[in-house]
Formats: structure tokens, C-alpha cells, sequence
């Protein structure tokens, strides 16, 4: 995950690093209320930020993140599980 961390639950992440800043993935209301606090925006490359995620303002505590981090979570763990990707074959040597 852009060679930092990044917490799944069933293979659906709901929690990553990027850089110094922690993301996490919510529900469209949830989200919307996040990004509404001073500090949150955009979570991954300025160019290219992720879908879904937002990112915790950097002042905050692990208190006052961790009912985020909770939401982010259960919203991953009400979604179906995701199928491993399949081994691409390997091409045979000349």
C-alpha cells in the first residue's frame, strides 16, 4: 500500500498510512461530517487521493481518532469479504 501500512479487515482496508498521515475509510454521511473538521482532507497523492478516504487531522489524539477508526472498521467489516486474486500464470522461458 504505497510501501506503507495499511489495516484490512476480511481484505477490504479501512485504515492506511500515508507518509505521516492515517486515513481511513467511511460511509458517505460519516465521511462528509470528517471532512468537516479543521484538518481532514484528502487521504493518498495529491495527484491521485483515495476514494472513500479522508484523512485524520494530525493534532488529533488516539482518543479522539479511535471512534473514527471504529466507524472505519465497521463499515469494512459489513462488506462481503474479497475473493484472493488469482496467480497469473508464469510465461514459459525460451
Amino acid at each position: 500500500m504505497f510501501g506503507n501500512l495499511g489495516a484490512f479487515v476480511n481484505g477490504n482496508m479501512f485504515m492506511g498510512l500515508f507518509g505521516a498521515d492515517i486515513g481511513v475509510k467511511l460511509g458517505d454521511q460519516d465521511r462528509d461530517r470528517l471532512l468537516a473538521q479543521p484538518g481532514a482532507g484528502p487521504f493518498g497523492p495529491d495527484e491521485r487521493p483515495m476514494a472513500g478516504y479522508v484523512t485524520l487531522p494530525a493534532d488529533w489524539t488516539a482518543r479522539k481518532a479511535a471512534s473514527w477508526t471504529g466507524k472505519a472498521l465497521a463499515q469494512a467489516a459489513s462488506l462481503p469479504p474479497k475473493e484472493p486474486k488469482k496467480a497469473k500464470a508464469k510465461k514459459a522461458s525460451a
